[in-house]
C-alpha cells in the first residue's frame, strides 16, 4: 500500500482561494420568503462541530432574514439518517442541511450505498468554514508532550494507546489511520456517534486521543483538559504558535488536513429561494462578530457562491476516493 507523496488527507482550500473563483450570487431572490422557522437539520449529534457551526451561522442567519431558526439534530449511521431526511424533506426553502466533509465528500467514496445522493439531492448553498484539524491527548493518559515522542512510545508498545473518531471514514478516523501509515505505527480505533460524545470519552480518559477538529477541541484545550501535540495544516495556527506542524514535527511535507461545513437545501429548492439563503450566509460570514467567534473556535469562515462549493465538492469527492482506496479503508 504506498500513498502518492503529494496526496493530502484532507486539503481544506482558504477562503481566498475559494472567493477568487467565485462568481457573484445572483441577484434575483424571493420577496415572500421566509415566511416561517427555518429548519437547519444537522447529521450529528449535539456538541460536535458541525452542530456548532450550525447554531452559529444558523442564528446569524435567522437574523439577517428576520425568522427564527431552529437545529435539528438526527445523527447517526455515518449522517446518514440526517442527510437522508434533508434530501426528502419539502424543498420550499425551509429545511436546510448543515454537511461536513465527511457527509458529502468522504461518504460517497467509502460506502457503495447510500440513502442519499450528494450531488444530485441537494442545492449547494455556501462553503460556510474551514477548520484545523488538531491532535489532542488526554494529559492523564498520555505522556507523551511530542509527537515524536507519541511516535516512538507507540513503536515500543504497539497497540497500547486507543484513538477516538466521531464515525468510521470520517476525517476524525482517516486522519490518524494515514499517520499510522506513514509513521509506520499502531493504535486501537475507538468510533463514536459523533465528536461530541467522542471528545467526552477523552476528556474522562475513557480514550487516550483524537484527531480532532479545532472546533471541537479549542474549550478543553484552553481549560487544560486536553493537550494538543500538533497540528496538521500547513502552517502553524496563530492561536497556537508553539505547537507545531505534523510536517515540522515528523518531516512529512505533505500531510496537510483540514474540516470543512457547508450549507445545502433539498435539490428543487426555488433558485430565487437559494440565491436568498446564499447570500444571506455569505453576508453574515462577513460580520466582524462572526469572523471573531469563528476565530476563537480556530474555525476559518468561507462564504461564497454555490457554484463554487458544487466544483470544491466535486474535486473533494475524487479527492477521498483516492485516499480511501489508498488506505484500505472499510466501512462498518
Amino acid at each position: 500500500m504506498k500513498f502518492r507523496t503529494r496526496l493530502h488527507v484532507l486539503a481544506a482550500v482558504t477562503g481566498a482561494a475559494v472567493l477568487a473563483m467565485a462568481p457573484t450570487i445572483a441577484a434575483a431572490q424571493s420577496p415572500d420568503y421566509p415566511k416561517k422557522p427555518i429548519r437547519i437539520v444537522v447529521p450529528f449529534p449535539a456538541g460536535g462541530p458541525t452542530d456548532i457551526a450550525a447554531r452559529v451561522i444558523g442564528q446569524a442567519v435567522g437574523d439577517d432574514l428576520k425568522t427564527s431558526v431552529i437545529i435539528d439534530n438526527k445523527g447517526g449511521a455515518h449522517g446518514f439518517i440526517g442527510a437522508a431526511d434533508a434530501a426528502k424533506s419539502n424543498p420550499d426553502g425551509y429545511t436546510l442541511m448543515m454537511a461536513s466533509i465527511g457527509t458529502m465528500a468522504i461518504n460517497p467514496g467509502l460506502h457503495k450505498k447510500m440513502p442519499y445522493d450528494p450531488n444530485k439531492d441537494f442545492e449547494p448553498l455556501s462553503l460556510v468554514l474551514t477548520v484545523p484539524i488538531v491532535v489532542v491527548a488526554n494529559p492523564h493518559k498520555v505522556k507523551a508532550n511530542t509527537i515524536a515522542e507519541l511516535v516512538d512510545y507507540l513503536k515500543r508498545h504497539p497497540d497500547k494507546l486507543n484513538y477516538a473518531s466521531a464515525g468510521t471514514g470520517g476525517s476524525s478516523h482517516l486522519v490518524p489511520e494515514y499517520f499510522k501509515f506513514r509513521t509506520n505505527t499502531h493504535m486501537t480505533h475507538i468510533s463514536y456517534k459523533g465528536s461530541g460524545p467522542a471528545v467526552s470519552d477523552l476528556v474522562a480518559g475513557q480514550v487516550d486521543l483524537m484527531f480532532d477538529t479545532l472546533l471541537t477541541s479549542t474549550p478543553f484545550v484552553k481549560a487544560g483538559k486536553l493537550k494538543m501535540l500538533a497540528v496538521t495544516t500547513r502552517n502553524r495556527l496563530p492561536q497556537y504558535p508553539d505547537v507545531p506542524t505534523m510536517a515540522e514535527a515528523l518531516g512529512i511535507k505533505d500531510f496537510e488536513a483540514s474540516s470543512w461545513y457547508a450549507m445545502y437545501a433539498p435539490a428543487g429548492t426555488p433558485k430565487a429561494i437559494t440565491n436568498q439563503l446564499s447570500a444571506s450566509i455569505d453576508r453574515v460570514l462577513k460580520q466582524p462578530q462572526i469572523i471573531s467567534r469563528m476565530a476563537e473556535l480556530g474555525a476559518l469562515p468561507v462564504g461564497g457562491a454555490p457554484e463554487v462549493l458544487s466544483r470544491f465538492q466535486a474535486a473533494e469527492q475524487a479527492k477521498w476516493a483516492q485516499v480511501i482506496t489508498a488506505a484500505d479503508i472499510k466501512p462498518q
